[in-house]
């Protein structure tokens, strides 16, 4: 392929190819060409143009296929437009004698297309260059056009297309010719011409004005022609025609107007035109005669939805403004068309009227209008109708004047009603909460309106109503319980009249149904009503014959309706339920048999309807509460099903005997009874299988039905895949509900309410707007054939065979059309039965039942209907499936494959072609894999059949399935697939578009086969991927939107397996044109693929889509929809939301949206700020935007007069610009989602989008740099637009971002003014953004979100002014006050549980607010107290504006009495609902405080949210007024079922204590921690965790909470099991510090409750303490703990989980395992340190909690773990600080060795061993040799000093440590470091002190001596710096402390050793002045000494003196110079201060 990448073609690699590859080698080249030459060098291309053109012209005549046809057509208008021009005329004519030759064979064809296609692009590229010839040319054409066949005509057509384009009004002579000549192909039988004409006739009435005006009317009739008969594709060309000629000819183009003096056509005149197709078939009145007589006249319904869909356009195209102004004439004529008799024939006929008028009014009003205008048009709708309801009152006032037109009126007048109450609802219902003023507006009256069609006197109608009454209590929450109130009372005041109701209980029921639409439901008491007024109905039916039909009826929709509330409430009405099911059917046989002989027609009528509306309840009960179906419930409903089965047999004889007006009755009795049996077990009813069956199979074969029905399962029950043989994929345009008229099977799309009014309570199928059950007919036989799939794999073999056998007999038996009808149900059934036994994983069973299936699908396999043959393969597949045998597989195969061989007919060819695609799909590569071969090489034979495009659809689907389903295996065929696919791509013309689709299957599916190894680079590989590649790009300039969407989704593919070869920068702009398609398909798949690239390659994808909005500017002409402006593809995306109502496209948007932010957002914050601004300004007035937008090119005085929605189409008079409308609401949803994130984004990239200084600091830097805090004032903006807007959803992410910007800024400083915080400038904002939220009339789950705002706010600090924080502060007040006084008027819109949410909401505000005052208070006591400034030193800010600490505690005190209350109720309430289910009956029957008990379920999930803060505040209150209140919590008195107390269930609360009081509520608060500590939920955030144990660790700070843990030692256990739970899974440092502390306040608690108990023992009994504490402490005499039982054992585990997880190497199994490399711990993290030394510290008070026995249990333990610490931590550091752990350690072990048990006698022995072991262990970690550099050993020697010091001689005595101590403190005293020297010296010296002479002396006389001689040394080698002065010092320290420990005999001896040492530091006079300051000071401290010395032991100094006269004349002198230099300094007798201090670094921990 690389070789065809040259500018001219190389002709040498051509002819070395095989011929079969050229074709492709040459479009390869044509593409490369198509890109060079626009960016190529204009000299180069002239300088090769000759040798080009020849190149391309002499393709034309090489029989060129189709795309490559298009591109080299392309190329040649190119060069000649990019190159010299004067040759094209010579080129322009040899395609003209092309043209004009007489060769009319099949082999010629393709070059005449060729010359053809050549002629186009030069007009469309050059235009008016070539004007001179282009009437001869247009003639060629012409003439060419009559003789050609149907592929020529269509390229003929799109050839003059083109040909107008380019030269536009000049071209103006041959319009009329090319009118007259094209417009017979409008009704051409090929539909491909068709469009073609509609194409070219679009293109030429842009500038020819005869076209809209005189030939308008002809024009149109010929459009109604080309309509009749057509397909999906012609409906949609013919109908952009003649919508877009209607347009022009009511708005014209200037231009044109201008040019001619023409009369315009008036609004009136035009819509007219387009009534006249709408109601009359096309052919006009002038039928032959015997149509006349066929049923003369029905309107033709493809004609009928063209003009539907003409009239989408036809609005569309004068835009939203237009409608916008003549909305009311439109309304008014769209609904005559619904009312006009020839709409409304039959039934059926004006329910499709009324569905084609509805989506004309959806596609309008719907998408063109924006919010405000909706709300316009919603009134002039409710007007319409109110206009209609007057019409029809007066006609039935005048009833009994009986005119017959009046009755016609009113049945025109309820389709009328339909649309426009089916229109009014879905405009409320999108615009939800937005709708409010719409029915605030008395002139208006909305609800009044549309309740009085509740009387209409048809179903229909008040179906409708009721259904705009649902869609308004969806939209707006608050209407609901009003509107149900008003029904209600209605029915009860309005008993007398049917249709009161009716009408009522229809609007009842769908108000009940839609309960599950709003989340904040509705009172529980409704249910109750409801059930009432349903049995009040029921009862008094019997009572007036006039009424009982319709009250029977009313009652059980009512019940149906009510058990759609759910569970929660159907279960206080289930046992009344059940007794009224059983009451409707006879109980036994006898009664069933006597029941028959009574009645007349009338009543069996009233029976009838009775017991289906009973059934039709259980349908509901058994769908909306499967929680309440236990075994015995189902029992009981299965009498009265059993009773109705056995009924159904006695049917037909009631209905012989009493008329055949009770078939409809009958038939919904059948229709509830198979909807309820589908939905139960089939295990119940098993018994009745015989009976049933025969009913199911009676009901589809049509045995007793003499009409064709057919069901309209059979599409759904075939594969989603075969769409393309079905033409299912219909239901995937825009134009589904209108599509579906045209469908094949019966009554199809006809769905209306009134065919079952349950519908109105059912939930809607997902993607449908309006409910829409088809007619009874066709809903029985559904439901029939649904039932058989249930029941059908549970029936016994023999009835399975039979039924077979049955099945064949009745196809059989049937003729003709009937016959057709039988065989679609009976198929449905198979299949339905068939998918069952696949899902029930059963068999289809032996031998001769498969035989009997198997002949009965083969038989179908060559039927002439394709659907039937689709869904035979579809059986045969899922029959091979589920019979899973090779055998039977092989056989069905092999019977295909002789079938294929032989079979010369397309029928049967495609039958089996498609059976052999479905055995592959359902039995997988593995089960057909030896097929594959026979069946591969079949199919490609079969796809190159081009007779037939048909068999060849079929083929290349079937082959997609194998392809798909083979997998790996089908890598070999890949190759010949491949080229097989490309050659069809090159050659079948692209008329037959399902070829063209299947062959995108096929290269998806071959694609996917091949996967990753497409980024390979083997020759094989790179020929496979460019064969990829070009196959797409054939599709991808295919006309067909289905081909380009498979394109799309091929490269998706491939760019999903070898990214680098997709590209981008051609793909992305493909895309986004895309983005504007009209078909949906095709949108779905641009944005699929955006989706897809921008998750990896965001950046690129946004900047290819900026390309195409420069290049569209430039080529305005070239008729690119989509408008790219600065805000990018985002901006599309977002504008694209509005528009879209697909939930699959709007989901994909969305993502695509949200992978551009997470990659863009924070380089790029401006702009997407700017993009979110801009959609959420909107909501503020709609004008912010377009004002700016307005402004460019409007003058000022207009701008008053525009309306919003003209504002936002952007700039005024660009046409190009698209019609577009203010975001919608939830757009700004969107938008306000995506501020959250941005913000969230940039929280985790950097710190420094949240700091001003430091922002502005980078922005001076680089002013490119973008950062979030910049744009504080946006966020605060948009966050405020969002939180006051009239939408809901839109308030509640509004005050989400609020809440998110406040978390965030709450602490970023302001530089300019220190001590303030940036966000207080927008106190005002937060609190006006805040205050709405609390009015009175504002939903449940807005307030709640506003408290959690306002306690954030309070609690940020921000607010710096008490005024300003006592206004948010009040309305947390004003809801607090709500709450009690319990009026909350909104308590009775919502149900209880809504009221639960905001009062829990409330209290959590409350109690995150005391927990801020508090905390901010304890901080301002702790802090040292400012200095008072004096008034003048005062700035103009600083203290003024800052809250006393205290300010906030005061605002909450007053509240405190009633909040406390509150909140322990609450605590009461949620400890309740914790309990497990088996405790349900302890729960109080009638609630709680703040919850009801049928809401308890809902209510749980509010507590669970809130419980964590209140309890934190309970604990703050309690501590704070020490446990002394004693109140019990009494019931806000709003509760009216409760009385009384609520805690306790006793009257008055004087019977308990305050003791008792104070017991319950610590019960209540560590029952609660304890409970859900134990298993915190996933789901709950860490703050619950936190929270909880802050209150725990603030209770036990509390006497009366240590008092209580302390004596309840299994609670203490308990505790720290839950702990050490807790750490295991959920363990970040903040939760683990929390844990110690609260462990430590345990232990705390536990020895004060012993020494207590021991002190009491030790009082009362006179017991030792240590007898005592032996019988009170942990082990007792035997010293055992028993886990589960013992507190320290608790806590040893707890303690030891900490040390291990932060170190290892604590873990003996750890350093025990192989994998295990002993390294250093690198320095600990400070959070880790701090931990690990509380830890210690715990550690070492656990055995004070023991018994002395018990002890010796736990101190190895504990020891092993304090010295393992010590190792671990005590490592050297810089500054020669001791780390936090090892001072622990430290101290730890002084704490054990010094503890009261050393002393006790029991357990000497014992204890002595442990302490040598840990002395030992010690010595043996700090070995010199051993240990590395690291050890810390000062640590080490500190804690040996500390054993020498603490323990016993015996101890330390021992001989081995002793030598092992001694060994230690030598090497430190050799260390080279002064560090440790000194610390040793110091050591030594408390050693060497210590009162017991045994212990010292041994290290006096083994450490003296080298002491002496290292100060010796000294003098050869003085100090350099201060610490090796320091360490000096302490020696000569150490040697003093010697001299005077010696006796007096010996002190001169010990004189001799520090004297002259001493002496020796001394400088001499000469030396002094010049020594080094170290040494300077050594001179100083030396004689201070001596002079010191000589004073304490005269009479030895003497004698060393003495004895060594040079020692004292070096003193001597010494001294005098002292002196000298005395008189000189004032103060000579000080000796340097700095000498006198203690060593500077000291330890934190004081350990002697």
């Amino acid at each position: 392929m690389e070789l065809a990448h040259s500018l001219l073609l190389n002709e040498e690699a051509l002819a070395q190819i095989t011929e079969a590859k050229r074709p492709v080698f040459i479009f390869e080249w044509l593409r490369f060409l198509n890109k060079v030459l626009v960016a190529a060098n204009k000299v180069d291309v002239k300088e090769q143009q000759k040798k080009l053109v020849d190149q391309l012209t002499d393709l034309i005549s090489s029989s060129p296929g189709p795309p490559t046809c298009k591109l080299l057509a392309k190329n040649l208008a190119t060069l000649y437009s990019i190159g010299d021009t004067f040759t094209v005329f010579q080129t322009l004519d040899k395609c003209n004698e092309i043209v004009k030759s007489k060769d009319d064979t099949p082999a010629y064809l393709p070059t005449k297309l060729a010359a053809v296609a050549c002629i186009g692009a030069f007009y469309e590229k050059m235009g008016r260059m070539l004007g001179s010839s282009f009437p001869e040319t247009v003639s060629n054409l012409l003439k060419a056009l009559k003789s050609a066949e149907s592929q020529g005509r269509s390229e003929v057509l799109l050839s003059l297309q083109k040909v107008l384009n380019g030269l536009g009004g000049a071209a103006a002579s041959c319009h009329r010719d090319i009118y007259k000549n094209a417009r017979s192909g409008l009704t051409d039988r090929s539909m491909a011409v068709r469009c073609a004409v509609a194409k070219c006739l679009l293109e030429l009435q842009k500038e020819s004005v005869f076209m809209w005006t005189t030939e308008l009317e002809n024009l149109a009739t010929l459009c109604f022609k080309g309509l009749e008969g057509s397909n999906y594709a012609v409906r949609v060309a013919v109908s952009k025609l003649l919508g877009t000629v209607m347009a022009t000819a009511l708005t014209p183009k200037h231009a044109a107007v201008m040019r001619q003096n023409v009369k315009r056509a008036t609004l009136d005149e035009v819509l007219e035109l387009m009534a006249t197709g709408f109601l009359r078939g096309g052919s006009g009145f002038l039928r032959s005669g015997g149509e006349m007589l066929k049923g003369g006249g029905s309107v033709n319904r493809e004609v009928r939805v063209g003009v539907t869909q003409a009239y989408v356009v036809f609005v569309t195209t004068l835009r939203g403004q237009w409608l916008e102004r003549n909305f009311a004439i439109f309304l008014t004529h769209v609904l005559e068309l619904v009312s006009h008799p020839r709409a409304t024939q039959s039934h059926v006929e004006a329910v499709y009227s009324r569905r084609c008028v509805s989506f004309i009014l959806r596609a309008t009003v719907g998408s063109l209008l924006g919010e405000k205008a909706q709300i316009a048009a919603a009134k002039e709708i409710c007007q319409a109708i109110a206009k209609q309801m007057k019409a029809v009152e007066s006609v039935m006032n005048d009833a009994n004047n009986d005119n017959k037109s009046g009755a016609a009126d009113v049945s025109a007048s309820q389709h009328v009603m339909v649309c426009a109450l089916q229109e009014l609802g879905s405009l409320v219902q999108s615009l939800s909460a937005t709708a409010s003023p719409l029915l605030q507006e008395p002139s208006i009256g909305l609800l009044e309106t549309v309740t009085s069609v509740l009387l209409h006197p048809s179903m229909a109608a008040r179906l409708g109503a009721a259904w705009c009454l649902r869609c308004v209590a969806v939209a707006l929450p608050y209407q609901l319980t009003p509107l149900v109130d008003r029904c209600a009372e209605c029915i009860n005041n309005l008993k007398t009249s049917p249709e009161a109701v009716t009408g009522y209980s229809f609007a009842m029921a769908a108000l009940l149904g839609s309960v599950h639409q709003c989340p904040l439901g509705i009172s529980h008491s409704k249910g109750k009503m409801v059930v009432s007024i349903a049995e009040d109905l029921l009862r008094t039916a019997s009572q007036n014959s006039r009424l009982s039909l319709q009250r029977t009826q009313a009652g059980w929709l009512l019940l149906g309706a009510l058990m759609s509330l759910g569970p929660s409430v159907v279960r206080y009405h289930l046992p009344k339920m059940l007794l009224l099911w059983r009451n409707v059917f006879p109980r036994s046989l006898k009664e069933l048999e006597a029941e028959k002989a009574r009645g007349d027609s009338f009543t069996w009528q009233v029976t009838l309807e009775g017991r289906a509306g009973a059934l039709c309840a259980m349908r509901s009960f058994v769908a909306h509460c499967p929680e309440l179906l236990t075994d015995d419930v189902i029992r009981r409903i299965m009498t009265p099903i059993e009773c109705a089965m056995l009924m159904l047999s006695h049917i037909p004889s009631v209905i012989k005997a009493y008329g055949a007006q009770l078939k409809a009755s009958a038939a919904m009795v059948r229709l509830r009874l198979y909807d309820i049996l589908a939905l139960l077990p089939p295990k119940t009813y098993e018994g009745s299988f015989n009976a049933l069956l025969r009913e199911l199979v009676a009901e589809f074969t049509l045995t007793d039905n003499s009409s064709n029905t057919t069901t309209s399962l059979l599409r759904s029950l075939c594969h989603y895949d075969d769409s393309v043989l079905l033409g299912s994929w219909l239901q995937e345009t825009d134009h589904k509900s209108i599509e579906d008229q045209l469908q094949p099977n019966s009554a199809s799309g006809s769905g209306a309410l009134e065919h079952d009014p349950s519908s109105i309570y059912l939930r809607i199928p997902v993607g449908e707007a309006v409910p829409g059950p088809l007619p009874l007919g066709v809903s029985v036989i559904d439901a029939s054939v649904a039932l058989f799939g249930v029941v059908f794999p549970h029936v016994s073999f023999k009835h399975r065979l039979q039924m077979l056998d049955h099945f064949a007999e009745c196809i059989k038996q049937a003729k003709g059309v009937r016959q057709q009808a039988v065989q679609i149900n009976i198929f449905t059934a198979v299949l339905s039965a068939l998918k069952g036994l696949a899902e029930n994983k059963s068999t289809l069973g032996p031998d001769e039942v498969r035989k009997s299936a198997l002949a009965l699908v083969m038989g179908v396999l060559d039927n002439p209907n394709p659907i039937l043959r689709c869904a035979a393969g579809e059986a045969l597949g899922r029959m091979a499936q589920v019979v899973g045998e090779a055998t039977f597989i092989a056989r069905m195969a092999q019977h295909s494959f002789d079938k294929l061989k032989s079979a010369r007919d397309v029928v049967s060819r495609t039958g089996h072609s498609l059976a052999l695609g479905c055995l592959h799909r359902y039995v997988g590569g593995i089960g057909s894999g030896q097929h594959l071969k026979t069946s591969v090489s079949i199919l490609l034979a079969l796809a190159q059949d081009g007779t037939s495009p048909e068999v060849q659809t079929w083929a290349l689907h079937s082959l997609a399935l194998i392809v798909d389903s083979s997998g790996p295996m089908y890598r070999g065929y890949v190759e010949p697939t491949l080229s097989l696919v490309l050659t069809l791509l090159l050659t079948v013309p692209p008329s037959h578009t399902e070829v063209h689709q299947c062959l995108g299957r096929c290269l998806g599916a071959l694609i996917t086969t091949v996967g990753p190894e497409l980024q390979g680079n083997g020759a094989s590989t790179s020929t496979i991927r460019s064969s990829c590649l070009v196959g797409c790009a054939i599709m991808q300039d295919h006309s067909d939107s289905l081909a380009q969407a498979a394109a799309i989704s091929c490269l998706q593919q491939l760019h999903m397996f070898a990214p680098r070869h997709v590209n981008l920068s051609s793909l992305v702009p493909s895309l986004c044109v895309h983005l504007c398609s009209s078909h949906l398909l095709l949108r779905r798949a641009a944005v699929a693929c955006l989706r897809q690239l921008a998750q990896r390659e965001a950046t690129e994808v946004c900047a290819y889509a900026m390309t195409l909005s420069q290049s569209t500017r430039s080529k305005e002409s070239s008729g690119i929809d989509v408008n790219i402006t600065e805000t990018g593809l985002e901006g599309v995306l977002f504008g694209m939301l509005d528009r879209e109502t697909d939930r699959k496209l709007c989901a994909d948007i969305h993502d695509t949206l949200c992978h551009m932010l997470s990659s863009l957002a924070v380089q790029k914050l401006s702009h997407w700020l700017k993009l979110c601004k801009g959609v959420l300004a909107a909501s503020t007035d709609a004008g912010a935007v377009g004002q700016l937008e307005a402004t460019r090119d409007e003058d000022g005085e207009k701008k008053d007069e525009m309306d919003d929605e003209i504002m936002f189409t952007g700039t005024g008079d660009d046409e190009k610009s698209k019609p577009c409308v203010a975001p919608r609401w939830a757009t700004r949803v969107f938008a306000s989602e995506c501020l959250c994130r941005i913000i969230l984004l940039c929280e985790n990239t950097d710190d420094t989008h949240f700091d001003l200084a430091k922002a502005r600091a980078m922005k001076q830097k680089n002013p490119k740099c973008d950062l979030l805090v910049l744009h504080l004032s946006d966020l605060i903006r948009m966050a405020f637009m969002a939180a006051t807007d009239h939408s809901n959803q839109l308030r509640m992410a509004g005050l989400q971002a609020l809440e998110d910007i406040i978390k965030e800024f709450a602490s970023v400083p302001e530089p300019e003014f220190p001590g303030h915080v940036i966000l207080e400038q927008y106190q005002a904002n937060v609190g006006a953004a805040l205050r709405p939220a609390f009015s009175q009339d504002t939903p449940s789950d807005i307030t709640a979100k506003a408290c959690q705002v306002c306690s954030t706010w309070i609690g940020s600090g921000v607010v710096s002014d008490l005024n300003d924080l006592r206004r948010v502060h009040n309305l947390l007040v004003s809801s607090l006050d709500k709450m009690q006084s319990g009026k909350g008027s909104l308590s009775q819109l919502y149900s209880e549980s809504a009221s639960t949410m905001e009062k829990l909401a409330v209290l959590k505000a409350w109690a995150e607010v005391y927990i801020v005052a508090m905390k901010t208070q304890k901080e301002a006591e702790t802090k040292p107290v400012k200095p008072v400034k004096s008034k003048e030193d005062d700035d103009d800010f600083g203290a003024v504006d800052e809250l006393p600490p205290d300010s906030l505690i005061t605002l909450v005190q007053p509240e405190l009495p009633i909040l406390s209350r509150l909140w322990l109720a609450a605590l009461k309430d949620y400890a309740l609902l914790t309990l497990p289910s088996e405790f349900a009956s302890q729960l109080p029957s009638e609630g709680g405080a703040f919850y009801t008990p049928e809401t308890i379920d809902s209510a749980r999930l509010h507590y669970r949210t809130s419980w964590a803060p209140i309890l934190h505040a309970v604990v703050l209150w309690l501590n704070s007024t020490g446990f002394t209140i004693a109140y019990e919590p009494a019931v806000p008195s709003g509760q009216k079922n409760q009385t009384g107390t609520i805690l306790n269930q006793t009257s008055g609360s004087s019977t308990k204590t305050l003791q008792e009081i104070n017991t319950d509520r610590l019960h209540l608060i560590f029952g609660i921690s304890i409970e859900f500590l134990c298993s915190p939920r996933p789901e709950n955030p860490l703050e619950h965790v936190t929270s909880c144990l802050k209150a725990l660790s603030t209770l036990l700070d509390s006497p009366c909470a240590i008092a209580y843990i302390g004596e309840d030692r299994m609670l203490m256990v308990e505790l720290f099991n839950v702990l050490h739970r807790l750490l295991l899974t959920c363990g970040p440092p903040s939760v683990q510090r929390q844990v110690t502390m609260v462990v430590q306040q345990t232990i705390r608690a536990a020895q004060d409750h012993l020494q207590g108990l021991v002190k009491k023992a030790h009082e009362e009994d006179d017991v030792a303490e240590e007898d005592s504490l032996t019988a009170l402490g942990e082990g007792g005499k035997s010293g055992g703990l028993i886990p589960g039982r013992s507190i320290v054992f608790a806590a040893l585990e707890l303690l030891m989980f900490i040390l291990v997880r932060h170190l290892p190497q604590l873990n003996p199994k750890v350093t025990d395992s192989p994998s295990h490399f002993l390294q250093k711990t690198s320095p600990f993290a400070e959070e880790s340190a701090q931990l690990v030394a509380v830890t210690v510290s715990i550690l070492a008070d656990l055995p004070s909690l023991c018994s002395p026995t018990g002890s010796m249990t736990v101190l190895p333990t504990i020891l092993y773990l304090i010295t393992g610490v010590l190792r671990e931590t005590a490592v050297k550091s810089t500054d020669n600080l001791m780390t936090l752990p090892a001072s622990a350690a430290l101290q730890g072990i002084k704490t054990i060795i010094t503890s009261p048990l050393a002393k006790s006698d029991q357990i000497h022995k014992q204890w002595k061993n442990l302490i040598c072991s840990s002395l030992a262990s010690i010595l043996e970690y700090s070995k010199p040799d051993e240990s590395t550099s690291s050890t810390d050993e000062v640590s080490m020697l500190t804690a040996i000093a500390l054993f020498l010091l603490s323990a016993s001689n015996e101890v330390v005595g021992i001989s081995s440590l002793q030598n092992g101590c001694i060994e230690r403190f030598r090497s430190a005293l050799n260390s080279s470091d002064p560090w440790v020297q000194q610390r040793c010296y110091q050591l030594l010296l408390s050693v060497f002190q210590q009162p017991d002479r045994a212990l010292s002396t041994p290290y006096i006389h083994a450490l003296a001596p080298l002491v002496v001689e290292k100060l010796k040394a000294v003098e050869n080698q003085k100090p350099i710096n201060n610490a090796e002065l320091q360490a000096v010092q302490e020696g000569i320290k150490v040697l003093e402390i010697l001299v005077n420990l010696g006796e007096e005999q010996n002190r001169p001896q010990l004189l001799v050793l520090l004297v002259p040492t001493l002496i020796s530091y001394l400088l001499s006079e000469q030396t002094y002045s010049s020594a080094p300051t170290a040494s300077k000071s050594l001179h100083e401290l030396a004689l201070h000494d001596l002079m010191r010395i000589g004073p304490l032991y005269p009479s030895a100094f003497k004698a060393v003196m003495g004895a060594v006269p040079e020692l004292k004349s070096k003193l001597e002198a010494a001294i005098r110079a002292s002196q000298a230099s005395s008189q000189a300094k004032a103060a000579a007798q000080q000796v340097k201060p700095a000498l006198q201090t203690a060593p500077t670094i000291k330890l934190k921990t004081s350990f002697f």
